[in-house]
Order: structure tokens, then sequence, then C-alpha cells
């Protein structure tokens, strides 16, 4: 299960509290038949760590192409991203990467694949962690005591493995400040109290910047061009600005963006017709059944669109396809 164990009080709200963990070396754990590092020479190790990275990198970009669908920009960002982070023997600093758009264009799901590449378990990795803002930072009244816990959360379980992944949710609902706790970790050095960040993986996810993105993709639609038109630099610019003026946003003036800590700004686009299609193809072969087309198409015209008028973005993404699905399948 995900390595965060949360107390509740009805004064102080839900604390965090770190336990113990099994070491785990630097090595990533995939499905490979290979032998023990210990007994190779430094020269194989080398080659075994080419041929994990070499296949990490195929099942990534495999995983992000048959199961994210109508996101070109964060395709390509996050598998350059993440498989040269990875490959990297000694990164300057941690990967830092902040996911940006409306519910259910996949910035979860993404989080769940890369996790999925890193680590056997998953999000289910003890090497894993989710933090959820209104879920374990929910009062402002406790932002000290929150980072102070957080500080010490991060620094206990890099100690214990380098590459470990943390993920912060809902950081359009997190208190202003909060996560200017973990700049330290996020910056360009070697070690910070004895220990070194620089392995380690953040991952934010944001709906800030997502009226921005729609803005863009609605142009690009409206002028007659393909979305795959869109660039990233269509869109990173203005993510940034945009996170870091939104007082309602967690990265409010934060010196995460102040001192260029985030390395990728990432939007993901609101979905159309056709890829909550795609989405719903999946999901029933992933449950077994063969693709019904009249099915597929009666799921998808029971989504709300938007805007009105033109009806061309779902305004829940593929969020809820799954259990509309549930309905023509319930036995």
């Amino acid at each position: 299960m995900i390595s965060l164990f949360v107390s509740s009080s009805p004064t102080s709200g839900s604390v965090l509290t770190a336990r113990g963990l099994e070491p785990a070396a630097d090595s990533l754990s995939l499905s490979l038949s290979a032998p023990s590092p210990l007994t190779l020479s430094l020269k194989n190790r080398n080659k075994r760590k080419n041929y994990i990275d070499a296949y990490r990198n195929i099942s990534l970009q495999k995983d992000l192409d048959s199961k994210l669908f109508g996101q070109h920009l964060a395709k390509k960002v996050i598998l350059n991203a993440v498989s040269g982070f990875i490959s990297n023997p000694k990164p300057k600093k941690p990967l830092t990467l902040s996911l940006h758009g409306w519910t259910g264009t996949g910035k979860n799901f993404v989080s769940k694949i890369i996790a999925e590449n890193i680590y056997e378990g998953g999000l289910n990795s003890d090497y894993v962690h989710l933090f959820v803002a209104t879920l374990h930072f929910p009062h402002a009244s406790n932002i000290t005591l929150y980072k102070d816990q957080l500080q010490l959360w991060i620094r206990g379980n890099v100690s214990t493995c380098a590459r470990s992944i943390f993920i912060f949710d809902e950081m359009d609902k997190m208190h202003a400040g909060l996560i200017d706790a973990i700049k330290p970790f996020l910056d360009y050095y070697d070690h910070v109290d004895g220990v070194s960040y620089q392995k380690a993986i953040f991952i934010f996810l944001s709906n800030a910047g997502a009226e921005r993105i729609t803005d863009v993709a609605l142009d690009f639609w409206r002028s007659g061009k393909q979305r795959e038109e869109i660039k990233l630099k269509d869109m990173e610019p203005a993510l940034s600005v945009s996170a870091f003026n939104n007082k309602n946003s967690g990265f409010w003036h934060s010196s995460l963006i102040d001192r260029n800590l985030i390395d990728y700004f990432v939007p993901f686009l609101p979905l159309e017709y056709k890829h909550l299609k795609m989405c719903i193809r999946v999901e029933m072969q992933s449950r077994g059944f063969e693709i019904d087309e009249d099915i597929v198409t009666k799921v998808a015209e029971e989504m709300t669109f938007f805007p009105k008028e033109e009806r061309v973005f779902s305004d829940k993404g593929c969020k809820t396809v799954f259990t509309k699905l549930d309905y023509y399948y319930d036995d």
C-alpha cells in the first residue's frame, strides 16, 4: 500500500507519521531475470543498467501510447523527461513535473503510469508517496506543523530510498506557502543535511491554468487547426505565470516557481468526443469484453460537453466513462 500513514485529531487535523521501511537499493524493481549486481563486474553492471533503462523506456512509451489519449504534449514531455532522468547516473537535481489540466484529462493516470514503470508495485510501492492537499493538509492554522512533518517525511524516505517518488495532488487547493517547505530538497544541492535528493522525483497535480489550456485548444479548433499542432511553447509560460499568480493555488508566489525549480509545466488538453470513445474501448478490453461499438457510442453520447453551443470538449474528460460503462455490463 502507499507508504503514507495518517492519524487524525479533531484539533490538529491529519498528522503524517513516518514508519521504518525495508532498505532499498537504487536499482529499480522490474520483472527481469538477471544475475545479482554483486556478482558482476562494474562493466557488466553498467551493461545491465543500460538494458534495464532501455526496457523501461520502451515500456513507458508503450503505456503512454496505448492508454493516454489526446495528450500529445504530455506524452512527449513525460517520456523524454522521465526516461532522460532515470538514465542519468548523476542528475544535478530531482526531477520536478507540474501537471495541469481539468479533471479527467489524465494527470493522475500519468502519475500512475510513471510509478508503475519505475517500481513493480506502482502506486502501492513503499517508495511512492501520495499527498492529497485536502486530506493531509486540511487546516491553514497548522501550516507550520505540516511543513515540519513534510520535511521529516521526505528526508526519512529519501534516506531509505534515493529514487523515491512524491506525488502532490490538488495543488490548487493547497494552502499557499506550505509547498515552499520542500524547496531545499528541489534545489541544486549535492546534499542537504547529509542526504542527497538528486535522484528523487516530485510530481505536482493541479487544475490551475486549465482555463488557459482550454482557451488555446479552443482557438486552434475554431481556426480549423489540428490540436496536434499545439506546441509546448504555446502553453508552458502561461501555465507557470498562472500558477504563480493564482491566490487559490498552492504555488501562489512560490519560491519553487520563482527559483525555476519546476523542470516542466505539462499541459493536459481537454478531451474531445473521439478521445472518450478511445477511453471506453480500452476499459472494455481491460474488463475482458469484446469491443461493442454500439455501447461505446451510447456511453460517449451520455457525456456532457462545452462550450454549450459548440460542444467540443468533455467537461469531465474520461473520469466518469468507467462508471457509466457499468450500466451496460451490470449482471
